[in-house]
This record gives C-alpha cells, sequence and structure tokens, in this order.
C-alpha cells in the first residue's frame, strides 16, 4: 500500500473511524495489540496487524513510510504521546491526527509531532449542548453529515491545476446551474476559509470547495472537477 491510512487503537474510535474511511477506501491498515478485538477485526473485514503500535518493526511493517496518514486512538494519553514520537521520527511527512482523553495532553501531543489532536469527550460534550440548545440545527448537521446516500452532504473537492474550473469566477461556474449544489466556503492554499463567497471569487488551483446537496450530485461535480481522477 502507499498512501494508505494507518489508525493505531480498534477501540471505540479507532472502529468507528476505520468504518468512516472504509466508505471511502479500502487502503487502511489497523494496528492493534489486543486479542479480543480480533474477532471485531476479522468481522469488519480490516486489515491488520497484531502488535504494540509504538514498535518500529511494527509500523515499517504497516507502511509509515509511505502512508499518507496515522491516527492515534490508543486508550490512553501516555500510549498516544509516544506513538506520535515514534511515528514523527519515522515519517517527517506524514499527517497526524491524534486522540486526547485530557484536554492538558493536547499541547503534548502537538509538540510530540500530531498536526491535529481532538477530545472526543469535548466534542461529545459540544454536541449534547447543541441538541439543547440549538435542536433543529443539530437535526440538520446530523443529516448533512451522514453517510446515507439518500440524504443531503456537504463534502469537500480539491481542485486541480488541470480542472476547467480553474482561475474562473463562482458566477460563470454553473456550478449551482448545473449540479444542484450550495457552495458554503473555499478553502484557498493560504488556509484562508471564504465562507458563503462572493460570486465575483476566483476559483484557483489548490483551492478546496465546500459545497452541500445530494450525495449523486456530489459524484458527478467531483468527476467534472477533476476527471483525470476518476
Amino acid at each position: 500500500m502507499k498512501n494508505h491510512y494507518i489508525i493505531c487503537g480498534y477501540g471505540r474510535i479507532g472502529r468507528v473511524l476505520s468504518q468512516l474511511i472504509k466508505e471511502e477506501t479500502d487502503d487502511i491498515v489497523v494496528v492493534e495489540k489486543n486479542e479480543d478485538l480480533v474477532d471485531a477485526l476479522e468481522k469488519d473485514k480490516m486489515h491488520y496487524l497484531r502488535g504494540d503500535a509504538s514498535d518500529e518493526d511494527l509500523l515499517e511493517k504497516a507502511g509509515i513510510k509511505k502512508a499518507s496518514s496515522l491516527i492515534a486512538a490508543l486508550g490512553t494519553d501516555t500510549a498516544n504521546v509516544f506513538l506520535v514520537l515514534t511515528a514523527r521520527q519515522l515519517n517527517p511527512d506524514i499527517y497526524i491526527m491524534a486522540r486526547a482523553s485530557n484536554p492538558d495532553v493536547k499541547n503534548k501531543l502537538m509538540i510530540a509531532g500530531a498536526n491535529f489532536v481532538e477530545s472526543p469527550y469535548d466534542i461529545g460534550a459540544i454536541s449534547m449542548g447543541l441538541k439543547l440548545l440549538r435542536p433543529s440545527v443539530s437535526n440538520f448537521l446530523a443529516i448533512a453529515l451522514s453517510r446515507k446516500k439518500e440524504a443531503i452532504q456537504i463534502d469537500e473537492i480539491f481542485v486541480p491545476k488541470s480542472s476547467r474550473y480553474t482561475n474562473v469566477v463562482l458566477k460563470d461556474s454553473g456550478i449551482r446551474q448545473d449540479f444542484n449544489l450550495i457552495i458554503i466556503s473555499i478553502k484557498k492554499t493560504s488556509g484562508e476559509m471564504l465562507f458563503n463567497p462572493h460570486f465575483e471569487t476566483l476559483i484557483e488551483p489548490g483551492d478546496t470547495v465546500i459545497v452541500m446537496g445530494k450525495t449523486p450530485d456530489l459524484k458527478k461535480f467531483t468527476k467534472a472537477i477533476n476527471p483525470e481522477k476518476n
């Protein structure tokens, strides 16, 4: 494999992440040392290696030097910090996402080399609060972020240099008319996020267009914006 995902830990967080990624690609390798989780890995038809995720030899077998991303979802913050340190040394360019149970550990994980750190507990609390205070917004987001084919979804689509939409302003792109999609924002190569972009906004090579619409329309637009990839 190359440009694949390495998921370290197949507990509740790791398993959900694996299944979500598997909807897009089978290029996943799970590293899990708990023998009790082998049945779940077999049932889910995952590629996996058994052993300690911080073991350099095991990470080498998982193809860390050719992987695009590594998710540190081990059971303890200490284990995740050590894993991130090891992974970053083996592949300075890999994108690392790490789980943190304790908010105080977030900074340590970033210093260790993580690109992004998330606390499932924080996200869970925010989700519960949103359901209480903004139930309609919460329901809408649940539908938009679901993976159901019949639902309205939000997706991000990269604009390559060769795309026919490159260097075209939004009003002339025909995206809304041709694909019945709503452009929520455009992420520029600088990292700037243009929410509800103006109709005179120029789509540039390397931009990421964040759009909302029905799954068939999103697939058509993805194919149109980057036909060489399909």
